[in-house]
């Protein structure tokens, strides 16, 4: 089965792992078909493996070992991916006129209680909308302009995330 593992903590903050190397480190885990997109932490492999959850702690695990830090795993499989890119959060006219649409990563669905204070951060630079495991991030502003940061959608979720923009993510669904 294919799956895409969503890195974080990759080529950023002074955490330097160069593409081959981090191929290698899926590999050693016994992964097959291993390919990276773009530097910031998207690993495209094939595993035996039908438990997501494993599979993130088995990734988890080795790259802290390996890499000497921890970096959060999120697993996904390619169908959940192209649902991802395939849900429909806004309409098509508004996703044109923002800046960005990001994609935001979670290990699980957030409770109501998260959702609420997220919704809370809303504003007219932000908006935010909750699909399962997914919280997708329209940007109206560069990120520079916004007066919402990552750490601030991760406080209101009580959880850690990582992000994509929606072109990063399509290429995913195609790879």
């Amino acid at each position: 089965m294919t799956y895409i593992a969503l890195l974080r903590a990759i080529n950023v903050g002074g955490h330097t792992v160069s593409m081959e190397r981090l191929r290698g480190l899926f590999t050693e885990l016994g992964y097959k078909n291993v390919r990276t997109l773009i530097a910031s932490g998207n690993v495209v492999f094939d595993a035996g493996s039908k438990k997501p959850t494993a599979l993130e702690a088995a990734i988890e695990k080795h790259l802290g070992k390996s890499l000497g830090y921890g970096v959060s795993t999120f697993v996904r499989t390619h169908e959940e991916i192209a649902a991802v890119v395939g849900h429909e959060p806004y309409p098509r006219s508004v996703i044109d006129k923002a800046h960005a649409l990001w994609i935001g990563f979670l290990k699980e669905a957030p409770g109501a209680d998260a959702a609420r204070k997220l919704a809370a951060l809303r504003c007219a630079t932000d908006d935010f909308c909750v699909h399962g495991r997914e919280v997708y991030w329209l940007r109206h502003v560069t990120s520079s302009e916004s007066k919402i940061a990552g750490n601030s959608v991760e406080r209101a979720l009580g959880a850690a995330l990582t992000a994509r923009n929606i072109t990063t993510v399509k290429k995913l669904a195609a790879f």
